[in-house]
């Protein structure tokens, strides 16, 4: 019988954490509408709202601008190229967490 109270206590819990701890950066973004600025393991960054998260900062992201360099392939003989920033805009993206090093609030 104690089992529904316990998952409740869980669930208010949770909502507390998603409040005041780390989560919060995420959890203001959801309900301001902000941007924020995540930096990801594959030396991409992306700038985007969040629209859900959850502990495991999976994350439905939308009006996402995808940003990374990349480093021309250069002929024989050629000096090394300079690196190119390179972006693209995404409407609509499921990030998953284990892809995210760093969350940054309100980037100007």
């Amino acid at each position: 019988m104690s089992r529904p109270m316990e998952e409740d206590a869980v669930g208010k819990n949770e909502e507390e954490e998603f409040n005041t701890g780390p989560l919060s950066v995420l959890m203001m973004s959801v309900k301001n509408n902000t941007q924020v600025l995540i930096n990801c393991r594959n030396n991409k960054k992306l700038l985007g709202r969040v629209r859900a998260f959850d502990r495991h900062c999976n994350m439905v992201l939308e009006n996402v601008r995808e940003m990374w360099t990349e480093v021309p392939k250069t002929g024989k003989g050629k000096k090394k190229a300079q690196p190119v920033n390179k972006d693209r805009f995404i409407s609509k993206m499921f990030l998953r967490g284990d892809s995210v090093i760093i969350v940054l609030r309100n980037p100007k």
